[in-house]
């Protein structure tokens, strides 16, 4: 591994620990020239996730630009970052656990939706917004009568 500090390519490994759920590793490492340390992070490399977008295009999937799409949405609001990272993690688990790599950009909108109406209202209203393109004020009202039915129906489908 190349030291970031003075370019030598021989480096020892102080520690290494298991990130991100297991699906990388961090290690500690120590130049053998400058014993300047510093830290990599090791991960397996897989298949891309293509992402169809509306228009017919394709692209790589990005998870900063659902990260982005999250933090404006939960802007002003309390949900910690941590929250957005897991959920953003979550999405990109569910999308590489299915058997096909090129996933339309609707399906992605709705899977973040579904997650995102547990954690933050106001955030999902937002996001909604942006990611449904509601062509008037009434498809908006819509949705959020179906919002406010759906909270009201409860997890198990009955009146809390």
């Amino acid at each position: 591994m190349k030291c970031p500090y003075c370019g030598e390519l021989e480096s020892r490994v102080l520690d290494s620990r298991a990130a991100r759920e297991g699906s990388a590793i961090r290690r500690r490492r120590e130049c053998t020239r400058c014993n300047n340390r510093f830290t990599t992070m090791e991960r397996v490399e897989e298949e891309p996730l293509v992402v169809i977008k509306r228009d017919g295009r394709r692209e790589l999937f990005d998870g900063q630009k659902i990260m982005r799409g999250l933090l404006l949405a939960g802007q002003k609001r309390n949900v910690p970052l941590s929250t957005w990272e897991q959920l953003v993690e979550s999405i990109e688990q569910e999308l590489r656990s299915q058997p096909t790599r090129e996933i339309p950009t609707d399906q992605i909108g709705a899977m973040v939706l579904d997650k995102l109406r547990h954690i933050d209202e106001v955030a999902y209203v937002r996001f909604a917004s942006v990611f449904q393109q509601f062509p008037d004020i009434e498809a908006f009202k819509a949705a959020l009568e179906r919002l406010t039915a759906q909270k009201e129906k409860g997890p198990g489908g009955g009146q809390n």
